[in-house]
C-alpha cells in the first residue's frame, strides 16, 4: 500500500506486496518439521506451548499497519516539518525569538498529528481483535476457539461453511468439505477436498465441514501477506490524498523557484556587496524567511490526516470498524446501496412458526388434506424436547404426514453438523430424535442449488429447499410431477400407495399456496423426499413435496428510518437475496418504503440483464455468481456501489463492490474480504458512515482551498516584490499571525461539522480553479497596497506604518476568501467568520499587541488605503465565488437548505438512537458481568 506522496497521512501502511512474494506454494509438501498429531485429538497443551516458545507460532503484523513508534517517526520527520525547521533555525540565529514563533507549527502538526494517529490506532487494534477471525482448534480431543495468533504449527483447524481458511494446511478431515479458492485464483467453482488435499489461506469454506493440519504459519502462510491486510489503517488509490498530493506537487513547482528567486531579490535589494549582506543579514533572513513560510501549507497534510483518523474514531465509538482508510472517503462517493434482505434488513435469528403440509399431501397417504388451505401445523413445537410420537393407524392422514414431516426435520437437524440459521431454528424448536438414523450421505446447503438434503441407510431421501426452486422440479419430474412416498409408514413396494400420485394441479396449488406464504414476508422452506440419493449427479431427482417449514424473521426496528435516510439523500439502495422475491417485496412493503415490483432474478434474460438491474430494485433468488453480476452492471452505469453482506454467498460481490460492508456476525470470510465491519450488525450505522466519508471529503475540500490560496498569494507577493527590486513588506510574526485567524482555526473547524453534500468528481480542478484564482487576487491587493504607500527613504517608524496597512490589506481580502469557502451558513459558521474581526481588532489597536507584533496602525491614511483596497479584492472574490458557480454549475448557496438541514436532523436522530443503544446494551453487559461475579 502506497504512502502518500508528500507526508505520511493517518494510517499509511507499508508498500503494496510484491506478487512474486505472493506465489502460492504447495502446504503439502516439505512438512518432516511439523508436529504429526492424531487428528481426532490435536496436539497437546504442553506441545503447543512450546511450539509457540520456539517462534513457531501463527505470528501476523502489527493489525493497524504501523507501530507506534513508526507514528511518531511518520509524524516529526516529514518534508514540511523539515523546511520548516531550515526556517526555524535560520530566525532563531538572528537572535529575533517572536519572529520565530512559526516554529511552534512543528511541534503542533507533530503532536496532534501523533496523538490521533495514535487515537486511531487504539480504535482499530481494539476493534480488529472483534472483528477478525478465530480460528477453531482441537486440542487433547477438545475444540476450542483461539486467536489468530494462537494457532501453532501442527494445530488440527476445524473448520466449516463460511469459515475463513486463517493458515495453509492439510485436510485431514473431509465431511462434504467444498472450499472457494476464488480470492486467491480468481475462479468461483467451489473445490471438493478430501485429506490430503491443499488448503490456502485466504480462501474460505463454501459448504460442508472439516478439519485441517496447520503446515504454514505466520510470515510463511499466505494469510501473513495477503488475508492480513484486512485490518490494516491503510491508504490505498485513495482519490482525496492523490488529489492532495497533486496539489502539494503544484505548490512545490512554486514555492522552490519562488524561494530562490526571493532570496536572490532580497539580497540585491541591500546590495551586492558583502559588507552590506554581512551588516543586514539580519533583516535579509527575516525577509525571506517571511516570505516563504506562508507558501507552505503546513497545515493540509495535518488537518486531511487528522480527519481521516477522527473519521476512524468517531466510526469505532459506533463499532464500526474501517479495514482500509480509503473505504471513509469511498462512502462519500456511493450513490447506490446494494443490502441483503437477511442480516441487514432482517435479524440474523429464525424462530420456528410451525409446518403447513402441502396441498395434496395428507392424500397421498390415502386421506385428504387436513384443511382447505394445506392446514397449519397443531404441533408445531415449542423450544426443545422430544419429537412428536410416531403416527398410529388411528390418526387421521393429516396427522400421520405431519408426524412423517416432524421426524423428517429432527432427523435432518441431528444429522446436520454445520446448521445454517433455518437449520438452527428447527432444531431448537424440534429438539434431537430419539433414535438418530444412520446418515449415508450428505449435500450441504448452497446458494447457487438453493437446497440440502441428507441420504439415510434406511434407504429414505429427504431435501429441504426453496419451495419455488423445489416445486418446479417436482413439476417436471415423473408421470405427475411426484413419486411414491417413501416414509415409514409407506415401505417400498406398496402398489397401494404406489398410485397414489401428486397431481399436477397440486403441485400447481403448492406454488400458489408457497409464493401467498412468501408474500406475508415469512420465510418458507420446502420438506420433500425423493427417489434419489442426494449426492447423485441428478440430484435431487424426482420429489414428492410434503410439507412447508414456516420460519419468522424480524425486522430490525432501525431498517424503516435507514432506508428513508438514503431515499432522503439521494442513495438508491437495491435490494439483493437469495430468498424467494415476493417474500423480499412484502419485508420491504413492511419497512413502509415503495422500492417497486420485485424480481425473480432467475427470470432476467442475459441480454437485458444491465438494464433490468438499474431499472428495479427488489431481487429475489439471486445466486452468488448473478451478485457479482448485478454489483458490475451497477458500476458499468457510473454508479458506485457500496455492498452489505455477512454470508459466504457474499464474498465476491463484496470483494468486486466500492466498497463492502460486511457484518459483525457474519462469516469470518466476509468480514476478511470487507473495507467496513458493522461489529453489531446494526444497519443504522450506515447513514452514519455515509455522513462520515462525506463529512470528510467535502470538508477537506474546503480546507483545501483555504491553504492553497495562500501559498498562490504568498508566492504572488513576493514575485511581486522581487520584479520591482523591493524588500519584503513583511517579518514572519506578521504572515503567523495571518494565518491564525484567516486559515489555521478556522481550517481545523471547518473540518469536524457534518457535511452530507454528495462527493463530486474533479476535486483538484474544483480547487484549484479557486484557489488560484482568488490566491492572485489576495497578492496583487496586498501589492498595490504597498506600493502605494511604499518610500524607500522614509524612516523605519513608516516603514512599519506601511508593513501594517499592506498586511490589513492581505487579512481583509484572505478573511473574504473565508466568508465564501463557509458556506452555506449555519449559525456557527457566521461566528466563524466573524472570529477574524474580533482578533484582528484586537492585535491591531490594542498597543500592547501592536508593540509584541510589530505593528502600528497610527497612520490614519495608511490604514484606510489599506482598507479600501482589501475590500476591493474581497469584492472580486465575491464575484469569483458567484462566476464560478454560475459558469461551473457548481452549488452557490448562501444558507444550508431545509433538506440539507432534515437530513442532518436525520442523522442526528439515529446517531441519538445508536449511541443509546449502545449505552443501554454495555449497561447489561455489565451488570451481567457483576451478576456473574457475585
Amino acid at each position: 500500500m502506497n504512502d502518500a506522496a508528500s507526508a505520511p497521512a493517518a494510517g499509511t501502511a507499508s508498500a503494496q506486496p510484491d506478487h512474486e512474494s505472493l506465489a502460492l506454494t504447495d502446504p503439502t509438501t516439505g512438512n518432516e518439521h511439523v508436529p504429526a498429531s492424531d487428528p481426532a485429538r490435536g496436539l497437546s497443551a504442553a506441545q503447543a506451548a512450546q511450539l509457540a516458545a520456539e517462534g513457531k507460532a501463527n505470528t501476523l503484523p502489527d493489525r493497524s499497519g504501523r507501530s507506534a513508534a513508526q507514528i511518531v517517526r511518520d509524524n516529526v520527520f516529514t518534508r514540511i516539518n523539515f523546511m520548516l525547521g531550515v526556517l526555524f533555525i535560520a530566525v532563531i540565529l538572528t537572535g529575533s525569538w517572536i519572529n520565530s514563533a512559526f516554529g511552534l507549527l512543528i511541534i503542533a502538526n507533530s503532536i496532534i498529528g501523533i496523538i490521533q494517529e495514535l487515537r486511531a490506532k487504539h480504535t482499530l487494534d481494539s476493534l480488529a481483535v472483534i472483528g477478525e477471525a478465530h480460528p477453531r482448534v482441537r486440542r487433547e480431543g477438545e475444540v476450542r476457539e483461539i486467536a489468530r495468533e494462537e494457532v501453532v504449527l501442527g494445530d488440527i483447524i476445524v473448520v466449516a461453511a463460511g469459515e475463513q481458511i486463517v493458515v495453509d494446511g492439510v485436510v485431514t478431515e473431509a465431511d462434504y468439505l467444498e472450499v472457494d479458492e476464488s480470492l486467491l485464483t480468481g475462479e468461483s467453482d467451489s473445490i471438493h477436498k478430501e485429506p490430503g488435499a491443499a488448503m490456502m489461506s485466504g480462501s474460505f469454506v463454501s459448504s460442508g465441514s472439516g478439519s485441517y493440519r496447520a503446515t504454514r504459519v505466520g510470515a510463511e502462510a499466505y494469510a501473513a501477506k495477503l488475508t492480513s491486510a484486512a485490518s490494516k489503517f491503510s491508504l490505498v488509490d485513495s482519490q482525496l490524498q492523490n488529489g492532495i498530493d497533486r496539489i502539494l506537487k503544484a505548490i512545490t513547482w512554486v514555492l522552490v523557484p519562488v524561494g530562490l528567486l526571493t532570496i536572490w531579490g532580497q539580497i540585491r535589494v541591500v546590495g551586492l556587496d558583502w559588507a552590506a549582506i554581512g551588516a543586514q543579514w539580519r533583516d535579509i533572513v527575516l525577509s525571506v524567511t517571511g516570505a516563504l513560510v506562508p507558501m507552505i501549507p503546513e497545515g493540509l497534510v495535518l488537518i486531511t490526516s487528522t480527519a481521516f483518523a477522527l473519521g476512524v474514531i468517531r466510526l469505532g465509538r459506533l463499532n464500526v470498524l474501517v479495514n482500509e482508510l480509503p473505504a471513509i472517503e469511498g462512502l462519500a462517493r456511493v450513490d447506490t446501496v446494494a443490502v441483503d434482505k437477511t442480516g441487514t434488513l432482517t435479524e440474523n435469528t429464525l424462530r420456528f412458526a410451525g409446518l403447513e403440509l402441502v396441498p395434496g399431501a395428507a392424500s397421498s397417504s390415502g386421506s385428504a388434506s387436513g384443511s382447505a388451505s394445506g392446514g397449519a401445523s397443531s404441533c408445531s413445537g415449542s423450544g426443545s424436547g422430544p419429537v412428536c410420537e410416531q403416527h398410529d393407524a388411528a390418526a387421521t392422514p393429516a396427522a400421520r404426514a405431519q408426524a412423517i414431516a416432524r421426524e423428517a426435520l429432527a432427523q435432518l437437524g441431528a444429522a446436520d453438523p454445520a446448521p445454517n440459521s433455518s437449520m438452527e431454528a428447527i432444531q431448537e424448536a424440534l429438539g434431537a430424535p430419539a433414535q438418530p438414523w444412520k446418515v449415508a450421505e450428505r449435500q450441504p446447503f448452497t446458494s447457487a442449488k438453493k437446497w440440502s438434503g441428507v441420504s439415510f441407510a434406511n434407504g429414505q431421501h429427504w431435501i429441504m429447499g426453496a419451495p419455488d426452486v423445489l416445486l418446479d422440479l417436482a413439476g417436471t419430474c415423473g408421470p405427475a410431477g411426484a413419486v411414491a412416498p417413501t416414509g415409514a409408514v409407506v415401505p417400498h413396494g406398496n402398489t397401494a400407495a404406489t398410485s397414489a400420485i401428486t397431481p399436477a394441479a397440486a403441485i400447481n396449488a403448492a406454488r400458489e399456496r408457497a409464493a401467498a406464504i412468501a408474500a406475508t414476508g415469512q420465510r418458507v422452506l420446502l420438506l420433500a423426499r425423493s427417489d434419489t440419493p442426494v449426492t447423485a449427479a441428478n440430484a435431487p431427482g424426482n420429489i414428492e413435496p410434503l410439507a412447508f417449514i414456516l420460519l419468522d424473521q424480524k425486522i430490525r426496528p432501525d431498517a424503516s428510518d435507514t432506508l428513508r435516510y438514503f431515499d432522503s439523500q439521494g442513495v438508491a439502495v437495491k435490494v439483493i437475496s437469495g430468498d424467494n422475491a415476493a417474500a423480499v417485496g412484502a419485508v420491504t412493503t413492511q419497512l413502509g418504503v415503495n422500492v417497486g415490483t420485485p424480481v425473480d432474478a432467475r427470470t432476467i434474460p442475459e441480454a437485458s440483464f444491465a438494464e433490468t438491474i438499474n431499472e428495479n430494485a427488489v431481487f429475489g433468488r439471486v445466486t452468488p455468481d448473478q451478485k457479482r453480476a448485478m454489483v458490475a452492471a451497477l458500476r458499468g452505469a457510473g454508479h458506485t456501489v457500496a455492498m452489505t453482506g455477512d454470508g459466504v454467498n457474499d464474498v465476491l460481490a463484496l470483494k468486486d463492490a466500492d466498497l463492502g460492508i460486511g457484518m459483525g456476525s457474519g462469516t469470518s470470510a466476509t468480514r476478511s474480504v470487507a473495507k467496513i465491519v458493522l461489529l453489531d450488525d446494526k444497519f443504522a450505522s450506515l447513514p452514519h458512515v455515509v455522513g462520515e466519508g462525506r463529512r470528510v471529503v467535502g470538508n477537506i475540500e474546503r480546507v483545501a482551498r483555504l491553504f492553497l490560496t495562500k501559498t498562490v498569494y504568498s508566492a504572488v507577493l513576493a514575485i511581486a516584490v522581487l520584479l520591482f527590486a523591493l524588500p519584503y513588506p513583511f517579518v514572519p510574526i506578521h504572515v503567523t499571525i495571518t494565518g491564525w485567524f484567516t486559515i489555521g482555526i478556522p481550517a481545523f473547524l471547518l473540518s469536524l461539522p457534518p457535511n452530507n453534500d454528495a462527493a463530486r468528481p474533479g476535486f483538484v480542478q474544483r480547487v484549484m480553479r479557486f484557489g488560484f484564482p482568488a490566491g492572485l487576487i489576495v497578492g496583487v491587493a496586498t501589492f498595490i497596497t504597498y506600493v502605494m504607500l511604499y518610500d524607500g527613504a522614509a524612516s523605519s517608524a513608516y516603514a512599519t506604518q506601511v508593513s501594517t496597512a499592506t498586511l490589513l490589506t492581505m487579512i481583509i481580502a484572505s478573511s473574504w476568501v473565508l466568508v465564501v469557502v463557509a458556506r452555506p451558513y449555519v449559525w456557527w459558521k457566521i461566528l466563524l467568520i466573524l472570529l477574524p474581526l474580533l482578533g484582528y481588532g484586537v492585535i491591531f489597536l490594542w498597543p500592547f499587541t501592536q508593540r509584541i507584533f510589530m505593528l502600528d496602525s497610527s497612520n490614519t491614511g495608511a490604514m484606510a488605503l489599506g482598507t479600501l483596497v482589501g475590500l476591493s479584492g474581497a469584492a472580486l472574490i465575491e464575484a469569483l465565488w458567484w462566476f464560478l458557480g454560475l459558469h461551473f454549475g457548481e452549488p452557490a448557496r448562501l444558507w444550508q437548505s431545509a433538506e440539507q438541514r432534515a437530513a442532518q436532523r436525520t442523522q442526528a436522530e439515529l446517531r441519538k438512537k445508536a449511541t443509546a443503544e449502545r449505552r443501554k446494551k454495555v449497561t447489561a453487559e455489565r451488570r451481567t458481568a457483576a451478576a456473574g461475579a457475585k
